[in-house]
């Protein structure tokens, strides 16, 4: 039996205590673990945290589903994905010091599914010590079938660039497209389906704290990403016996076992810890009145912290549609040296610092203590233009940046579409010292 409605409802709101039943009745009254479930259902929680985190901190749900995880997970035999890499685990990287640009992947002939069609592209921190994060591309051009997967080492924020995806998880359906972003919580269980066609992305494999909304300090109370613009699934469950595969990461590891049924049983939930999408248009940007480029932070959608304050083990940030109106200021982001690492994509549009050269889908590092900038097309251009208020429209940029060094992967190393010439964008920028005040 298969109950697909509802699948494309949501709760607002970030990391909001909720509950959700697909058949009424199920979640039981006054208590989380009664002696018996209604509908002859198992109680299960899951943790994201310690038991003992802060309670500000602490993430749990439960779970009332068809039968526990213990029959989803148990006999596994070593599985393979060798493109898919993790911090710390191998010894696969390269030297990463400089300025790498990629152009966008070319989806391949042979059909890949969610597990097979993720790319490293970059790794950092270590996975065993939960510290760190590993950076992907996804091709995606089938989808899942009788197949399962959690992600044990980390939560896996979702970006897609080109098509769509639909999770099935344990805790609801989420459908997310280009735009959007999705996040999977540690050890929770999806299946991915393709929406129109073949789906290109990228993903950031998480290994720290939970993500959270940045605190806002003299900001105030609003701008930024508002918490109830994110959007957690209502419970949907399958009932469905029949031959299946789950697959497993562990500790860099992947591992797979035989099971008799869907794992996507759970009827309903109660909590904190669940999937969650967020519309990246929905995004309330700040920016200069008057003078001076700020620094991106601002544009922080979420973020893990790490063990030293204000430095993050991971940032999420978008650079997406503003008003540019500051006077007297050079306006694309200036030549900087940073203690972070920068990885970043394009979704769509055009990022105003490399113009030219920065296509949707492309991708680029530069490494903690790195020097970057803009070209020197962009440096005249912006040097040079009368400066009126200017909507950036139509473009959007995104950003993870992480206080641990982002080491390449040999895959990454040697993909065609490097562009192996690409600090030679900055070789034309001419001496402009005059000797004079």
């Amino acid at each position: 039996m298969t109950r697909p409605e509802p699948v494309l409802r949501y709760m607002p709101g970030f990391g909001n205590e909720c509950e959700t039943e697909a058949l009424p009745g199920a979640l039981p009254q006054g208590q989380n673990s009664p002696q018996n479930c209604p509908y002859g259902l198992y109680a299960e929680q899951v943790s994201g945290t310690s038991f003992t985190a802060p309670r500000r901190q602490n993430k749990r749900s439960w779970l009332y589903r068809i039968r526990p995880s213990v029959l989803h997970a148990r006999r596994f035999q070593r599985a393979e994905a060798p493109l898919w890499r993790s911090g710390g685990s191998d010894s696969d990287s390269v030297a990463s010091a400089g300025q790498f640009r990629w152009g966008a992947i070319p989806f391949p002939e042979q059909k890949l599914n969610f597990i097979e069609g993720v790319r490293t592209i970059a790794t950092a921190g270590e996975v065993d010590s939960r510290r760190g994060l590993s950076v992907h591309a996804l091709l995606v051009t089938r989808s899942m079938t009788d197949q399962y997967f959690y992600d044990a080492d980390g939560e896996l924020l979702v970006v897609p660039q080109q098509g769509g995806l639909d999770f099935f998880t344990e805790f609801g359906r989420i459908v997310v497209e280009p735009g959007e972003i999705c996040v999977l919580p540690r050890g929770v269980k999806f299946k991915a389906l393709l929406r129109d066609g073949p789906m290109r992305g990228f993903i950031c494999e998480n290994y720290g704290a939970p993500f959270s909304l940045p605190n806002l300090g003299p900001i105030g109370a609003n701008c930024l990403a508002s918490p109830l613009d994110f959007k957690t699934p209502v419970a949907v469950f399958e009932d469905i016996e029949k031959p299946c595969c789950m697959f497993v990461k562990w500790g860099g590891d992947f591992f797979a076992c035989d099971i008799a049924r869907s794992p996507l049983d759970v009827v309903a939930w109660r909590g904190n810890y669940a999937p969650y999408k967020y519309d990246l248009r929905r995004f309330c940007p700040i920016g200069a009145a008057l003078f001076d480029h700020p620094d991106p932070s601002i544009f922080t959608v979420l973020t893990s912290p790490s063990e030293i304050e204000g430095t993050a083990n991971v940032d999420f940030a978008i650079f997406s549609d503003r008003w540019l109106v500051a006077e007297h200021t050079f306006r694309p982001p200036w030549y900087h040296v940073n203690a972070m690492s920068e990885f970043m994509g394009l979704i769509y549009g055009r990022y105003d610092a490399k113009p030219q050269g920065f296509g949707p889908g492309g991708m680029s590092l530069h490494n903690a203590m790195i020097p970057h900038g803009p070209d020197a097309a962009a440096f005249e251009i912006a040097s040079r233009t009368e400066l009126k208020p200017e909507r950036l429209s139509d473009t959007l940029a995104f950003m993870f940046e992480s206080r641990f060094p982002q080491r390449l992967t040999k895959y990454a190393a040697e993909l065609d579409t490097l562009e192996k010439d690409y600090s030679d964008c900055w070789s034309e920028l001419p001496k402009r010292f005059t000797g004079a005040a």
